[in-house]
Order: C-alpha cells, then structure tokens, then sequence
C-alpha cells in the first residue's frame, strides 16, 4: 500500500510533523506538489489519522508516570473502558493477556496527583483490582 519514499516520509514526519512541506520535499529529493499529494494520500487513507506534541525533557522531568495493570469484571468492560478513557492523565490504554485485563500508562504532575487518579482508577465500577508501578527512569523510547 505504501513504497519507501512514503516510508521515508512518514519517518521524517515522526521526528517533526510540523516540518513544511518544502523542507520535506527537499530531503526526499522530490516536489513539493508531489509530497503534499502523498500526504493527502496516507490522511486519507487513514495511514496518517493525526498529528500530536511530543513533549520536551524539562516538562518531561517534572513528570510521574507509571503503568497501572487493571483486572475488570467481565459484565462491565465497556463501561470500564469508556470510564477509563475519560481520564485525561491515562496517555495509552492497552489490552493485555494474563492475570490482568488492561494496563494504563498514566502520568501526573506529583506523586500526590498520580495517587488521586490511581484511586480515581481503583474506584471506577467494573474495576475489580489494579496493580501500579511507578517508572523511575526510561532507558529507551522511540
């Protein structure tokens, strides 16, 4: 569906998605009509669904983050995960297999903040356990 120059594209959008599209041209050694077609092409085709922030270390470093595991009853799983969504400190929600249903990657302000939205998680109906660890450092993201 998509060839390396698309590829190549996409990579460059992912280190600065607002690069214009003449830079853009320019490192891919094609025209800026032509790059501005192919991303027309991949948000429409919905390879490209958005655009987001990508955060800098000195906001990063006042940041706590953990990753909180979420057993849920089984009856009320939808209802959980529209709750759980609704939390705007839970950045990813992934469903995992194992003991656990989900886990959350949440950050907060302080640790007192992460507290309150991990029982503000704990207390949510359909919510039967949670399981949280605090990331005291990231040694890898891409």
């Amino acid at each position: 569906m998509i060839n390396k120059k698309d590829e190549e594209l996409l990579a460059l959008l992912r280190e600065n998605a607002r690069a214009s599209v003449s830079d853009l041209a320019r490192a891919l050694h094609l025209s800026r009509s032509t790059v501005q077609n192919r991303i027309t092409k991949l948000e429409q085709s919905g390879i490209i669904q958005g655009y987001s922030v990508n955060y800098g270390s000195e906001y990063l470093d006042d940041i706590v983050s953990a990753h909180v595991l979420i057993k849920e009853s089984p009856k009320l799983v939808s209802k959980t995960n529209l709750e759980l969504q609704r939390i705007p400190q839970i950045v990813d929600l992934h469903v995992i297999s194992g003991e656990y249903d989900l886990i959350a990657v949440v950050q907060a302000q302080s640790l007192n903040k992460l507290n309150t939205v991990l029982e503000e998680i704990g207390n949510l109906e359909g919510v039967e356990r949670t399981n949280s660890s605090v990331i005291l450092a990231t040694k890898l993201k891409r």
